[in-house]
């Protein structure tokens, strides 16, 4: 498939799980791809590698200037940054809190910010933010990364409505847990890590993580300009978590 040929993309937490599988399916694809990471030194070619801090705007300015100019201009926005927090709303202090809002919502910010007048040159224009299901679920122990990803999820509302008229489209996907590095950090710490999973597995009616290259395969819908006419969507890549009621299986 070559829906992407032809245009330039910028995946930012790009060197590893979500951000990695889109970065190397959208090349894949056609496009001409970079990466903004903490440590891009993991990307190979034919992805183009930038080291940026989502928290430092003038980082995040000069790494997506250097990208444009390396691409040659830019059409893709995929706002894929961001880190987890545990706890209910107790169990953080209010650096924390901040600590994380400043990374998964200002982080988008400021990259969509950088990448907007650039965005606006392109004929088909579109921002991808990666959101979660705990914008829309209520999920036990998990306060502070819901809180994060609500606002993601608002924010891709607004900023739909905002750039539309500009020829920018946005939207964002709703993974459920997704077999990444950090849900494996997270397993790594648990009493019992293959119990641990097992209970990760089976909240999701599907019965099992879902992978980053799903996560990716969606990212990449709403990016195409084959999905020209979607905006303020949410597309969630849950396993059925968000709209399924199962009944237990024997019953």
């Amino acid at each position: 498939m070559t829906d992407f040929e032809g245009l330039r993309a910028l995946v930012t937490g790009g060197g590893s799980g979500i951000g990695r599988a889109t970065a190397e399916l959208l090349a894949e694809r056609g496009a001409q791809v970079a990466v903004l990471d903490l440590d891009p030194s993991a990307v190979e070619k034919p992805l183009l590698g930038f080291q940026a801090d989502v928290t430092d705007d003038a980082s995040v300015r000069t790494a997506v200037d250097s990208a444009v100019a390396a691409l040659g201009g830019l059409d893709v926005l995929v706002n894929n940054a961001g880190i987890g927090a545990q706890g209910t709303v107790e169990d953080n202090d209010d650096d924390e809190w901040r600590r994380v809002f400043d990374v998964n919502v200002l982080g988008m910010v400021r990259a969509a910010r950088a990448a907007l007048p650039h965005l606006r040159r392109s004929a088909h224009a579109a921002i991808v933010n990666t959101c979660s299901i705990a914008a829309t679920a209520g999920l036990p122990q998990r306060a502070l990364y819901s809180a994060t990803k609500g606002a993601v999820y608002s924010l891709t509302l607004a900023m739909a409505a905002d750039h539309l008229r500009e020829g920018v489209r946005v939207n964002c996907v709703n993974p459920g847990t997704a077999d990444t590095p950090w849900i494996g950090r997270l397993l790594g710490r648990a009493p019992d890590p293959a119990a641990e999973r097992a209970a990760l597995e089976a909240r999701q009616p599907a019965g099992r993580l879902v992978s980053a290259a799903e996560v990716a395969g969606a990212i990449a819908y709403l990016a195409s300009p084959l999905s020209g006419a979607t905006t303020g969507t949410s597309l969630a890549v849950d396993g059925g978590m968000q709209g399924l009621r199962l009944r237990p299986v024997g019953q």
